[in-house]
């Protein structure tokens, strides 16, 4: 049963929720309550008297009280604990709390900590949220969809568990991702809370830590697969486009054999996109677009290497390749100029296992030549910086230390401003750290990262890392897709979605280093982001067809700011 509606009163334009619940199931109730908030009319109307205590507070009271108790907590792990308990109370003033102190509480509700609290998620979940699909229930996906009490649904954030961040299979205590996502699409994007979903496909786990767990809260059977697994993913998209045939589908976190074929599969098929590949590769393109104008320099100019070619690395060295293109250089200089590695090292067309996407930045045999290495026969990381002349280190693997100071000195010895986006998740897994890039390069190099480092103060000036967070990417593209009614979602969409953020960029946060703009800005770039993906989207004939005027005034009335709407009493039809 739906719980509430979004009502629009004739006679006053005023806005209003109409709501169906009453007493103690609407206090009980996450979305619609308010707590001490509710005024005395709806206390009186919504059968509420003899629930609340006397005082009304503002929301403004309760965000006070709500903050003094988030800073009395003692380590992160509690910080995020108290935080989904905010959410699992009320959803508004946990939004309300979070936008006004993004900067502070994003690395508690995502990237670190989400990472430290998946691992632990059977152990600390005080709620369930969201929608969790097994191979047994998904018969039921219909009926599943239809008992959502929200109103409607126009964004589904989808993990099956098996590459949480770099933490690998964490099966359906994984849902603490789309969780977290969906918290900011919300907090940065303004997307109204009532309109996301998060899902996990509880598929199994073939983690045996949890499996032998006897708090894990997880289907305990090994990972479904093949063509059962692909059927078990048809079903629920098929679902997906029955019930929510508006709804944008942002798959998130899963294995990299699946994450391709699944993007491919279905990017035509329905608006959908994925975040690790198409996110991560956007959002890295626009800090290099940033890092080149900084350098008064080319893409054509840098030697890319790219270490850890899964979803994000593929996603990275697609964008850049795009970049080139743009650039006019043909297939040939393209490859001369990006360099992958993975497990094996240096990636060659003849290295055994290599799926579709990687094989295209795989090297020749003949390109390493004549290239001078340390061990013959084997190219390692060292070898490609040194001969290859790299000028930008890219690394997605998750191997704390990777980039040493001997690898970044090597790269610094290559360029005069060496650029550095070691940004695997969490912090434990980066592949060095700030003060590592400054110490090396001398304060030469432009550094990025997946999670935030303090700024670093040396060689007589400040230096500021970039967090190279989705955050700038995703809510924008999710809301401007959204807004254009876009059938998919395209190349070219993420592609003005970059160009953009970097334009966002002042030549103040250039001269810090800065490779992408203040987080507390998310908001308005969340907005210029989605602007952008629904003007390319109604230029290419996939939009609405306003003018960009219209279109930004669509968008800004869309971003949600939390509040508490008037309520009234209802029945549902």
């Amino acid at each position: 049963m739906k719980t509430f509606s979004f009502k629009l009163d004739p006679l006053t334009g005023e806005e209003y929720l109409e709501v169906y619940l009453r007493g103690r199931q609407l206090i009980t109730d996450p979305l619609l309550n308010k707590t001490s908030g509710f005024s005395q009319e709806e206390r009186l109307t919504l059968g509420l008297e003899g629930y609340l205590r006397a005082q009304v507070s503002t929301i403004e009271e309760q965000l006070a009280r709500s903050l003094e108790m988030y800073r009395r907590k003692q380590d992160d792990l509690e910080r995020y604990i108290f935080l989904m308990s905010l959410l699992d109370r009320s959803e508004v003033l946990f939004y309300r709390l979070l936008t006004e102190h993004l900067e502070e509480m994003v690395p508690i509700v995502y990237t670190p900590v989400v990472g430290q609290a998946c691992l632990q998620m059977s152990h600390i979940m005080r709620r369930f949220r969201g929608i969790y699909v097994t191979p047994e229930t998904i018969a039921n996906i219909d009926s599943i969809f239809q008992n959502i009490s929200r109103p409607q649904i126009h964004l589904i954030v989808v993990t099956d568990g098996e590459r949480i961040l770099g933490l690998g299979d964490l099966g359906s205590d994984g849902m603490g991702i789309p969780v977290g996502k969906v918290n900011l699409y919300v907090a940065a994007g303004g997307l109204h809370p009532a309109v996301c979903l998060p899902v996990c496909l509880d598929v199994g786990t073939n983690n045996a830590r949890l499996r032998e767990d006897p708090l894990y809260l997880g289907r305990r059977a090994p990972r479904l697969d093949g063509r059962d697994y692909e059927v078990f993913v048809e079903k629920f998209v098929q679902a997906v486009k029955r019930n929510f045939p508006e709804a944008l589908l942002q798959w998130e976190d899963f294995a990299k054999n699946k994450a391709f074929v699944l993007l491919e599969r279905y990017r035509e098929r329905i608006l959908s996109f994925n975040d690790d590949i198409q996110g991560t590769g956007a959002t890295a393109l626009a800090a290099l677009y940033t890092a080149m104008r900084i350098q008064s320099s080319r893409f054509q100019d840098q030697r890319f290497v790219i270490v850890g070619m899964g979803q994000a690395g593929v996603g990275i060295a697609s964008n850049i390749r795009t970049a080139l293109c743009e650039e006019g250089l043909d297939a040939e200089a393209v490859r001369a100029r990006i360099f992958a590695l993975d497990q094996p090292g240096l990636l060659f067309e003849d290295t055994p296992g290599l799926e579709a996407p990687q094989r295209a930045f795989a090297q020749p045999r003949a390109a390493v030549a004549g290239w001078r290495l340390a061990r013959p026969g084997e190219v390692s990381l060292a070898d490609v910086v040194t001969n290859a002349e790299a000028t930008v280190l890219v690394g997605v693997t998750a191997r704390p230390g990777l980039f040493d100071a001997s690898i970044l000195g090597a790269l610094a010895r290559n360029t005069a401003r060496p650029v550095v986006m070691a940004l695997s998740n969490p912090t434990a897994k980066c592949e060095c750290t700030l003060e590592d890039v400054v110490r090396a390069t001398d304060g030469r190099g432009l550094a990025a990262f997946g999670s935030p480092f303090a700024p670093v103060d040396a060689f007589g000036r400040r230096h500021v890392g970039a967090q190279c967070n989705n955050l700038y990417m995703f809510p924008g593209v999710g809301l401007g897709a959204l807004i254009a009614r876009a059938p998919k979602v395209t190349d070219a969409m993420f592609l003005a979605a970059s160009k953009t953020l970097s334009g966002l960029v002042s030549e103040a946060e250039r001269a810090e280093g800065r490779l992408l703009p203040d987080m507390r800005q998310i908001r308005e770039v969340s907005c210029r982001v989605a602007l952008a993906v629904a003007t390319e989207a109604r230029d290419s004939r996939l939009g609405r067809l306003i003018d960009d005027a219209k279109l930004e005034s669509l968008i800004r009335k869309a971003q949600w700011e939390p509040h508490y709407a008037p309520y009234r009493p209802g029945a549902p039809r």
